[in-house]
């Protein structure tokens, strides 16, 4: 069971902010193109982080807590996924305060009122 300790701790928090959505309507997942452009920069500077440290012997992880399912330069995939659900998580998060706080984005018009073309 331990082989999933990292897949069982990225699960809590997709469960601890999943509901967000569809409870307090951030509308996070229904934007998803908006998401991905967040999130790819993200995924993509950190694997290449992670992959150099791994290259460099400065960085590894127990085979006995991931799933052992590696990608090409000895990435985990569990690892791979963290750097999706946990930025997943905290845009969730942040736009759940948004939305209860009535905050509006940079892009978007304050509640009542339109933005001009």
């Amino acid at each position: 069971m331990e082989r999933f300790a990292y897949l069982a701790v990225l699960a809590g928090c997709l469960g601890a902010a999943l509901w967000l959505e569809p409870v307090l309507r951030v509308n996070v997942l229904r934007r998803w193109r908006r998401l991905l452009l967040t999130l790819l920069p993200v995924v993509v500077v950190f694997a290449l982080w992670d992959l150099a440290a791994i290259a460099a012997g400065h960085w590894t992880f127990d085979p006995e807590q991931t799933t052992g399912v590696l990608l090409p330069g000895g990435l985990p995939l569990d690892e791979l996924l963290f750097f999706v659900v946990v930025p997943c998580c905290a845009i969730l998060g942040f736009e759940a305060v948004r939305a209860v706080r009535r905050w509006p984005a940079g892009d978007e018009a304050p509640p009542g009122q339109e933005r001009s073309p």
